[in-house]
């Protein structure tokens, strides 16, 4: 990174001074000011937290495991290596437009906020409600299914242990118990997320280096142990079609589900930002980092359960509920098993706070700007905590009405699931291509964080990926196509879509007028 004057636009990634000043506690509460919002917050995050934070959101010890599967089946250990690789490429891409539009407009709205700067004032309303809502659900809705993969996680742990002196195992997890776990789960993310940012900030420093270390360390672990390791050749170079659509590029295609769905939520770290120190810088730095930590990580990790693939089959048709799983067992045994996949849940268990913490902060933001029934108790700050503690609450009830629905229907609860990364990562897109398209009428005012001449074909670059994956990511991903394999995620889409619209259309327009903010 360089800086470069305003007169010889950069051609690469600038840090630059001559927007706005060097940022300090104070110039950050008069940024907000600028913005249109007094500071409610304590700016507790320390630099070192705010990296942790964008690392451990994204959680890659325990969501690679968790996705693992579907690249597994549909295209074979060298679809999950090379969709991650490629698929983390275009993340990143996506994550330098967020991150150059947070360092301009550090509040806790992240990207919905960005919609008040970027689009004409007689669209922004609507632009705004579309966009904080996709944002909302998407988020809650990753909540919960974080929540719920750490309590199938846990409950394979406890397959694990439950096997016999013949190999079988005497412990298969039931709906009931999986939906109960991931509720306590939740309850446990709520009470974390009740402390303090102080509290909050001592904490989240911990969760990168358990979660880096503990990438390196199993990945070494994997490749040592496991048995039947099928060759090199195999594990990088051989796609198979077990989608059943009889296409091995498109089974390859369904491959980037697994990286889509872990590379998401990017602009979390913008959402604490009236948390942070230095927002305007520290934000977007902590989110490219997190990206490309989680790019380099992510790919150890799936080349060595890659060469855990030695008994296919077994994997494919383990009775603990996750291939990943099963590879950890057959690399450690038993107790070595049980070893290395606690690890797993526990990075998985700091995924889940870290998501919940972002989702109560746009939860909060929505409430200041009126966007929520009852809006005027969510943003209400606790006067010790100084956090939005009715915001937290309300979300924990929110996601836990979710993963009720797994007791009912595992179709429902998986589409619900299934919307999580394409309801944000189109909502971003759409503040990104406003940007582009308003960009003579409405240009972003820029903060620190710039890309100079890259940011339109890095833009579009974003724009582009994201439409492409969120059709993979509403496409059934076998073949043939009955009720149970059936992806019921746009379905879902769909319906949230016509709510909200009606929502609009039905009284919300007659209120709402996007970000609500005031010339302090």
């Amino acid at each position: 990174m360089s800086t470069e004057s305003q007169s010889q636009p950069p051609s690469k990634l600038v840090v630059s001074s001559d927007v706005r000043p060097e940022p300090s506690c104070d110039s950050d509460d008069g940024l907000l000011l600028q913005l249109g919002y007094k500071q409610e917050f304590r700016r507790e995050f320390t630099r070192w937290s705010t990296l942790s934070y964008a690392i451990s959101i994204l959680g890659v010890l325990g969501s690679v495991p968790a996705t693992w599967g579907t690249p597994l089946i549909s295209g074979g250990p060298a679809t999950a290596i090379w969709t991650w690789f490629a698929g983390s490429f275009f993340a990143l891409c996506l994550a330098l437009s967020i991150a150059e539009l947070i360092s301009a407009y550090p509040t806790a709205g992240g990207m919905y906020y960005v919609t008040k700067h970027v689009f004409p004032p007689e669209k922004v309303p609507l632009a705004a409600w579309v966009i904080g809502w996709s944002n909302f659900l998407g988020q809650a809705g990753g909540v919960a299914s974080v929540a719920y993969s750490v309590s199938q996680m846990t409950l394979a742990a406890v397959s694990m242990g439950s096997v016999q002196d013949d190999g079988m195992f005497s412990y298969s997890p039931t709906p009931q118990i999986t939906v109960g776990l991931s509720i306590a789960v939740l309850i446990c993310h709520g009470i974390l997320c009740s402390f303090p940012s102080r509290t909050l900030s001592k904490m989240i420093r911990w969760f990168a280096p358990i979660n880096i270390i503990g990438s390196v360390v199993v990945s070494i672990a994997l490749l040592i142990l496991s048995p039947n390791k099928p060759p090199a050749s195999e594990v990088f170079g051989t796609i198979t079609d077990g989608s059943g659509w009889n296409n091995h590029g498109f089974s390859f295609l369904i491959g980037f589900l697994s990286v889509a769905w872990v590379m998401t939520d990017y602009d979390g770290v913008g959402h604490v930002s009236e948390e942070l120190h230095n927002a305007s810088t520290s934000a977007p730095a902590a989110l490219i980092v997190g990206i490309v930590v989680t790019w380099v990580s992510g790919w150890l990790l799936n080349v060595a359960l890659g060469f855990g693939t030695g008994d296919m089959e077994g994997i494919l048709s383990s009775p603990m509920g996750n291939p990943a799983a099963q590879v950890f067992f057959n690399a450690g045994g038993r107790n070595g098993g049980i070893a290395m996949w606690f690890w797993v849940i526990l990075v998985q268990f700091f995924t889940g706070m870290s998501a919940m913490l972002a989702n109560t902060r746009t939860c909060f933001a929505l409430a200041r700007d009126e966007a929520f029934p009852f809006s005027g108790t969510l943003r209400k700050m606790n006067s010790h905590t100084q956090t939005p503690l009715y915001s937290v609450w309300a979300v924990v009830v929110f996601c836990c009405l979710m993963n009720l629905i797994g007791l009912g229907s595992a179709q429902t609860i998986n589409g619900i699931f299934g919307i999580t990364a394409p309801a944000m990562d189109l909502s971003y897109i759409a503040v990104i291509a406003a940007r582009l398209y308003y960009a003579k009428s409405h240009p972003v005012t820029p903060g620190p964080f710039r890309l100079g001449r890259l940011q339109k074909p890095v833009n579009v670059i974003a724009i582009v990926w994201t439409l492409f994956i969120s059709v993979i990511l509403f496409f059934p991903p076998t073949y043939p196509v009955t009720p149970e394999n059936m992806n019921y995620a746009i379905a879902i889409a769909g319906a949230v879509a016509l709510l909200s619209l009606s929502w609009w259309y039905a009284g919300a327009r007659r209120y709402y007028v996007g970000p609500r903010t005031e010339n302090y």
